[in-house]
Parts: structure tokens; sequence; C-alpha cells
């Protein structure tokens, strides 16, 4: 896809963000995360030089160690499933951590923050539909993972992500929704105050203004809608080991 393709897809997105926020009455920031997955270098280098998005959002950590200089003016994020012995690389990249979904996940991004004397936000990750294909906690295991973060003096919770099922049962999408929504509004009433829960990481192509509309996102991360298809066989990509 050109660049030019591109920059109407991003605009065109801003366009239905502020659309769907308008129809549900919203008047705070939704940011758009731009995932790009599979995407080149020179496309990195386009985003930053050309300012049209200043997040984007990674699945791997070593897309996120190839690209990193190709973007130093964008905000990085971990989109995707997080091995501990991979936090070491990111730690000092990233903005936030969408995917913390376990004890031992923790207690690394912790020992890494404290190494680096810095404080990592991070989401918490729900399954909420329970798929196996899929990362995240279960909606019941919530609160026993934020007793344990609790603990984790470098870590600062920002809020909750989700990857919801693809349904073609739009009702069922949106109580999904309104769920996620109610679950981040009771880790706010929870949540000690050194944690800042103000971030809902929710929304991808199929479904970003439901997200928005119905499940309170802050954030939305779009790949496909921005970028076409993944490209699998670009050069500048290593498999991670």
């Amino acid at each position: 896809m050109q660049f030019e393709e591109i920059e109407v897809n991003i605009k065109k997105c801003l366009q239905k963000i502020q659309d769907a926020k308008k129809r549900s009455g919203r008047d705070d920031e939704v940011t758009l995360i731009g995932a790009t997955k599979t995407q080149s270098k020179e496309l990195i280098e386009f985003l930053d030089k050309s300012k049209l998005l200043s997040d984007v959002g990674e699945n791997r950590v070593q897309e996120i160690i190839e690209k990193y200089d190709s973007g130093k003016n964008l905000k990085w994020h971990m989109i995707g499933q997080l091995q501990t012995n991979k936090v070491k690389y990111i730690i000092d990249k990233v903005v936030l951590v969408h995917s913390l979904d376990r004890e031992s996940l923790a207690d690394e991004l912790d020992r890494q923050a404290k190494k680096h004397n810095l404080t990592i936000d991070a989401l918490i990750e729900i399954n909420m539909g329970s798929e196996l294909s899929k990362g995240g906690i279960e909606k019941e295991n919530l609160l026993g993972l934020l007793d344990y973060v609790e603990q984790k003096e470098n870590i600062r919770l920002r809020g909750l992500m989700t990857v919801m099922p693809n349904l073609e049962d739009k009702e069922k999408l949106k109580k999904y929704y309104e769920e996620f929504r109610l679950l981040s509004e009771k880790l706010k009433r929870v949540a000690s105050p050194r944690h800042v829960i103000d971030t809902l990481s929710c929304g991808m192509t199929n479904d970003y203004e439901m997200a928005i509309e119905y499940g309170g996102a802050t954030m939305v991360r779009l790949g496909r809608v921005l970028f076409g298809e993944r490209n699998y066989n670009i050069s500048n990509i290593v498999e991670e080991k």
C-alpha cells in the first residue's frame, strides 16, 4: 500500500473515532495506535516524519528492537503477549505494556523497571470471551492479579486491555464491551491511589467504533484498516528465537 493511501486511511479512521465519540456523548481523548506488526521500517519512518500518528504498537519484541530507531519520535506500545525473558529488551522503550496477564510477568516487569530506575505503565489483559487462542486472564481473576501487582512498586497500572471475540452477533459483542467497561470501573474503585486507572485498550479493525461507543475505549489498536494486509515477507523482520 502506498503512503498516500495510508494517510487517507488514517484520516478516515480518525474521523470515525470522532463520530463514534459524538454518538456516545464523549468528549475525552481516544488514542489511535497503529498496529504495525510485520510492516516495514520505511512505514515507521513515514509515520515518524508525517506525525499522522503519535503511537504505534507491536506484537513482538523483536519487531520493536528492529524498528525502534526508525521511529524515535513515536510512542511505542507492547500490545502482544510478552515472554518474561524478553522484558529486558523493551523495558526502556515502550510507554505501555498492554498484556500483563500473570504473576511471573509482573515479577519481571518490576525487576527490570527497578534496574532501569523507572516505573513501567501496564494494563491487565482480560480474556473476555474465555478463548483458548487468546491471552489474558479470566475476568473473575482480576482482583487476584491486582492484589499481586499492588506489591510491585515499579509497576503502575493504567487500566485494562482486551481482544474481543470476532462475533457476527453485534448485540452479544455490545454486551461484552459493556461488561468490560464495568470491569474498568471496578478496578478504578479498588486499586490503590498510586495507580492511574484511565485507560481502556480495546477495539481493532472490525469493531473499534463499537469499542468507543459501548466499551469506553480510550485506545484503539488498528492495523489492516490503516496499512492493508500484513507483509510477512519483508526482509527487515527477524524471527524471535
